[in-house]
This record gives structure tokens, sequence and C-alpha cells, in this order.
């Protein structure tokens, strides 16, 4: 999959979250890249920023959602499962955003 499909993939996961729980998140990026930290080579999708459920009134930086081409690429073996692990990943950011920690989200099967 070329690094313009991936990205529209990702896009195509968000046109698949719920519009209500769209609206609710707040000061938000997502962003594609290559690779994630070398210190967790593994890493599918990170959340940067700070949760609803923690945040003040004060000024924000954008939080950011980072989604990761090449463990993604690397672990689905074809289009069909790397397009259902990126909606995965995708949601499990966004949970993380409202403050679902990794516990609960596996619970959930969103893990």
């Amino acid at each position: 999959m070329s690094a313009q499909e991936f990205e529209d993939a990702v896009g195509d996961s968000l046109d698949l979250v719920p519009s209500a729980l769209m609206d609710r998140l707040d000061n938000v990026v997502f962003l594609v890249e290559g690779e994630p930290p070398p210190e967790d080579p593994d890493l599918l999708g990170l959340y940067d920023g700070i949760p609803l459920t923690e945040r003040d009134l004060g000024m924000q930086l954008p939080d950011r959602i980072f989604i990761y081409r090449g463990p993604l690429l690397r672990m689905c073996e074809d289009r069909e499962e790397l397009l259902d692990e990126i909606a995965v990943t995708v949601v499990h950011e966004i949970a993380h955003h409202f403050g679902i920690d990794d516990a609960r989200l596996h619970q959930l099967g969103w893990g």
C-alpha cells in the first residue's frame, strides 16, 4: 500500500467514527508517520496530549494522534487485515483522548 493509500485509509477510518464522538474531540490533530520512535519500534499509534478528563480551562496545545504506517504494514498479511487494524488503532488512540486507558480498551476489545 502506498503512503497516499495509507493516509486515505486513515481518513476512511476517521469517517467511520460516529459524528457524535468526533464532534467531542477537542483540539486534536491526526498525523501519519512512517515509523514510531526507535525505542518502541512496534508501536502502531500514539496519543500525545492531555485527556479531556484531566484538562483544566487554560490554553492547551493541540493533542496529537500518530498512526505509524511501518509497523501496521509489517504486522498485517493482507489489505483487509490492514484496513481493520488501522480502524482499531484510530479508535484506540481517540479513546485515550477521552481518558480511557489501555486496560479498559483491552476489556472492550479495542486493545
